[in-house]
């Protein structure tokens, strides 16, 4: 008789803890698919200051905004921490893609977007985001080729409008 109510006892005991146990794990998995705010960014991501609309990298279709010009160079070293940090806090950056990464074609609307690591990123159609999704690194760099050569024409025609 004592052997069976210790035994229920322990089974109990057991079951209670399971319920625990699943119930927290619940409430983690609800955390974690709670969909983040999105808000448009105010802070440097680098260091954290007040952002100067002057001081910008234009990086794998996003537009950067920093606080000073040093920030740039850290950014470009390591864009994926930037970026995933971002994410986590819901900053948007300027979306300034102007072609499809996936086909190519020059973007008419920007509708059709997946936000991907702290990027939105556009493209031409649904069937583009599957492609992308299925290797998203592939596209990202295709999108740092098109954003380098948007950045040197900017580059070259604001250094035409200045006087040295």
């Amino acid at each position: 008789m004592k052997l069976t109510k210790t035994i229920s006892m322990i089974v109990a005991m057991l079951l209670i803890t399971s319920f625990a146990a699943f119930a927290g794990d619940e409430k983690q998995e609800n955390k974690k698919a709670m969909p983040v705010e999105l808000k448009s960014q105010t802070i440097c991501p680098v260091m954290g200051g007040k952002i100067d609309s002057t001081v910008y990298t234009d990086i794998q279709g996003q537009r950067v905004y920093h606080c000073c010009p040093m920030c740039s160079d850290k950014l470009k070293k390591d864009p994926d921490t930037y970026f995933k940090k971002a994410a986590v806090e819901g900053v948007l950056f300027e979306n300034i893609q102007t072609t499809c990464p996936v086909s190519g074609e020059k973007l008419e609307d920007k509708s059709v977007y997946t936000d991907f690591e702290g990027r939105r990123i556009t493209f031409c159609c649904e069937k583009c985001v599957g492609a992308f999704n299925e290797d998203p690194a592939k596209f990202l760099s295709k999108l740092e080729t098109s954003t380098e050569k948007m950045e040197g024409h900017e580059m070259k025609m604001g250094q035409e409008g200045q006087d040295h």
